[in-house]
């Protein structure tokens, strides 16, 4: 089977509606449909009204969701809220794990609750500087794949994906090096080979990435595409990173 990419921007807290329709509108005439390549935009909840169904080439995520269907959770938006809005959402990113405490436990009840109402969940995986120094990497994401992925079986297995993004690397300007990044991933796929035989999850890389580095990551082996954060805030940058993936698919 051909390589296959998956080319994300997370938007994070930047964007009101208007400009997260003009932007998904110019990215879209950017880059044509080619087979094996996936483009998304996460942008903030706000806007997802705005850019759904805008054009088929610019799938569109949500960044964050509640585990409950409904209930007394002020401020929250609940899976329920986001079909139909969304196909993707972020499950875990280390902003959430970190500024607002999120558990591994939080994080696999969002990643159930996600692919009970039909959306497919990225679990962001990933280590702190002083964890990757101590020589914790691998142990730290295996537990935080075995905790997020606990209890998903058969037929779920195929939407979910995985990003790995070092926390040290998050707009930091550091970056892992394309060879530290094929490690985590080989043993991201090892695990995920594991858990779901037959299965080629998805695992994506996140952490600084750039047009400059992305051709380099996009060669890696076990490298599935990329989850770009603050690139993908300009229509520019980020149609750079979709260009080098088609490169590397020969479209």
């Amino acid at each position: 089977m051909g390589r296959e990419f998956f080319i994300a921007g997370n938007w994070k807290m930047f964007k009101n509606a208007a400009e997260s329709r003009e932007f998904v509108e110019a990215l879209a005439r950017e880059f044509p449909v080619a087979p094996g390549l996936t483009v998304a935009v996460f942008p903030p909840f706000t806007s997802l009204e705005a850019v759904r169904g805008l054009d088929p080439r610019v799938h569109i995520g949500a960044q964050n969701m509640f585990y409950e269907e409904k209930g007394a959770f002020t401020g929250e938006v609940s899976p329920l809220m986001l079909r139909g809005l969304a196909e993707y959402v972020l499950v875990g990113h280390s902003e959430r794990r970190q500024i607002f405490h999120e558990s591994d436990a939080d994080v696999n009840r969002k990643l159930l609750a996600a692919l009970q109402f039909g959306l497919k969940p990225i679990l962001c995986v990933g280590e702190t500087l002083p964890e990757r120094e101590a020589g914790r990497t691998l142990n730290k994401v295996q537990g935080q794949l075995d905790i997020g992925l606990a209890g998903v079986s058969g037929a779920d297995w195929t939407q979910v994906i995985v990003a790995y993004e070092p926390i040290w690397a998050i707009g930091t300007g550091r970056n892992a090096t394309p060879g530290q990044a094929e490690e985590v991933h080989r043993h991201i796929r090892g695990v995920l080979d594991q858990k779901a035989p037959g299965n080629r999850i998805p695992i994506l890389y996140g952490g600084s990435v750039k047009p400059e580095n992305s051709l380099e990551l996009l060669s890696q082996e076990d490298i599935s595409g990329v989850l770009v954060g603050g690139a993908s805030l300009k229509v520019d940058q980020f149609s750079a990173i979709i260009h080098n993936g088609l490169k590397l698919l020969g479209a």
